[in-house]
């Protein structure tokens, strides 16, 4: 041979060219972006899945995609989306993970196709969609210029009508489609140190001319106790998947069927007589009502939603007697359980949750009423009752309200007095009326307890007449008067009653395109 000749590259077979770029794809933003992760304790978005999907149930999709972008082909394996279907208890389940390793899992208009396919899957067989959400927002290169927007399509795109259910947990930063996939979520949960905003603080700092604290503009504690985005919080990616597993537990795989029914666990309703002791008769005086939950759902069934946010109400998906129950409760712990604008809020997402996904509704009832003054109003309390209260009549899910004490004024028909709960029934510690009592003779005798002890105590006597739950039951306010042992078996019953056999049980949805943040 001479030493002119050239020697031939070795052709690939057509088996290992694949393997390589299988390799290639499943390689990531490269070992040193992966081992960085590893060592901050934090999963990469295969990682994720593999917790997220039952053991060997994942089916990948758009495994070789890439930017259309030549410049960046080569180094945007997946397109900075991992996406596919599996099995979450063994139900089929699709899932979009970001792949922050490549690119800040930044979106363009081909990551933004794979997400929109598995959008569209869904609605089309009935299975719930998986955000893990992590990402930069949108890839400028892709998106800048009259041709990057105006090859956008976006006419559906963040449309939803609760049709299956949607899940995302906020994983890190989350600005552009992670926030707003986040935002639009029927649950969304946030691990501890994640950020959540439209734009990055660098962003909104260059635009505003002042420094932004990124945990100020949009961290995990903003959005659960300011925002109420946050419906659970997480201190791990771990926890923060298990979340999301068992959210979806709790619910069907779309609104064309009943959640599933699970065992009842040992000794559920066995401390039934425990709510005696638990909550006191004195409306006055103070209780923790996710006691009462406890006792009454089957037991280690309860799951909060929301639970940092609008604290004087608690809203949690549990079971009883095996079947999915959202619980609306009162809580006298925080604000004497009077409901402020971010409870409101909290009821009415809550209320659309339930509805849209078949899951029977109970009220349990210890109110004083709204809270009032300059700040409710000016944050829009009376808008925000009459969401709640718009939401309600909408609610083509079975409805049942049982009163523990204190009922008064608006919030009675909020929450389920007034016939806008189908069942009804009140505890023998139950009062009703338009107002407290002792308010009400202020306000319509002028006199108070200090200025004429006599006098206000002949008054509030008068007030306070005709507000005891068998007043309520005389004109059928409340079908029954029960031992608050007795809760757990009215609801039970109740459930029986109330199931929606002409329909096996599926509502109405009339609330499936009400908007998920407002």
């Amino acid at each position: 041979m001479s030493q002119d000749t050239v020697m031939a590259e070795p052709t690939l077979s057509r088996e290992q060219e694949h393997e390589e770029r299988r390799a290639a794809a499943l390689a990531m933003g490269g070992p040193k972006k992966l081992e960085q992760r590893r060592a901050e304790g934090i999963l990469n978005a295969r990682e994720r899945i593999a917790l997220m999907l039952d053991p060997g149930t994942f089916r990948e999709s758009g495994l070789f995609t890439t930017s259309a972008v030549d410049a960046d082909r080569d180094k945007t394996p997946a397109d900075g989306k991992v996406t596919g279907t599996g099995e979450v208890d063994g139900r089929r389940a699709a899932v979009i993970a970001y792949d922050f390793t490549v690119k800040g899992s930044s979106s363009s208009p081909v990551s933004n196709k794979k997400m929109s396919h598995f959008k569209e899957l869904v609605v089309q067989v009935g299975m719930p969609l998986v955000y893990l959400s992590e990402s930069t927002g949108v890839r400028m290169p892709d998106a800048m210029g009259g041709t990057g927007m105006g090859a956008a399509n976006s006419k559906k795109r963040f449309l939803r009508q609760r049709e299956s259910p949607w899940a995302s947990a906020a994983f890190g930063y989350c600005f552009g489609s992670a926030a707003w996939h986040t935002v639009s979520a029927d649950f969304a949960v946030f691990r501890k140190g994640s950020v959540l905003a439209v734009s990055s603080p660098g962003l909104v700092s260059r635009a505003t001319g002042q420094q932004v604290d990124a945990q100020e503009l949009g961290g995990w504690k903003v959005h659960a106790e300011v925002t109420g985005y946050a419906d659970a919080v997480a201190d791990t990616d771990e926890e923060a998947i298990e979340l999301i597993r068992r959210f979806l537990s709790y619910l069907p795989s779309h609104n064309g069927e009943t959640p599933p029914v699970a065992p009842i666990p040992t000794g559920s309703g066995e401390r039934a007589a425990e709510l005696n002791d638990i909550v006191p008769q004195a409306r006055t005086q103070t209780y923790d009502v996710r006691k009462v939950i406890e006792i009454v759902a089957d037991t280690g069934s309860v799951f909060p939603i929301k639970a940092r946010y609008g604290k004087s109400l608690d809203t949690s998906l549990v079971r009883i007697g095996g079947q999915s129950v959202g619980i609306i409760a009162n809580n006298p712990m925080f604000k004497g359980g009077a409901l402020d604008g971010p409870a409101c809020d909290k009821a009415t997402s809550f209320l659309v949750l339930c509805d849209s996904y078949n899951i029977p509704v109970v009220f349990l009832v210890d109110q004083p009423g709204f809270l009032i003054g300059l700040e409710a109003e000016r944050n829009k309390i009376a808008g925000k009752v009459i969401n709640w209260m718009n939401a309600l009549s909408l609610v083509t899910v079975p409805k049942i309200a049982v009163t523990l004490r204190k009922n008064y004024g608006q919030a009675y028909i909020n929450m389920g007095g007034g016939l806008t709960a189908d069942t009804t029934a009140g505890w023998w510690s139950t009062e009703v009326s338009f107002m407290d009592p002792t308010s009400a003779v202020s306000v319509v005798h002028g006199v108070d307890a200090e200025s004429d002890p006599e006098l206000y105590a002949q008054r509030l006597a008068e007030m306070a007449k005709g507000t005891t739950a068998y007043d309520v039951a005389r004109v059928f306010g409340v079908e029954q008067v029960i031992d608050p042992a007795e809760t757990r078996d009215f609801i039970l019953g109740a459930l029986k009653d109330h199931y929606r056999a002409r329909t096996n049980g599926i509502g109405e949805h009339l609330l499936r395109a009400w908007p998920t943040s407002y």
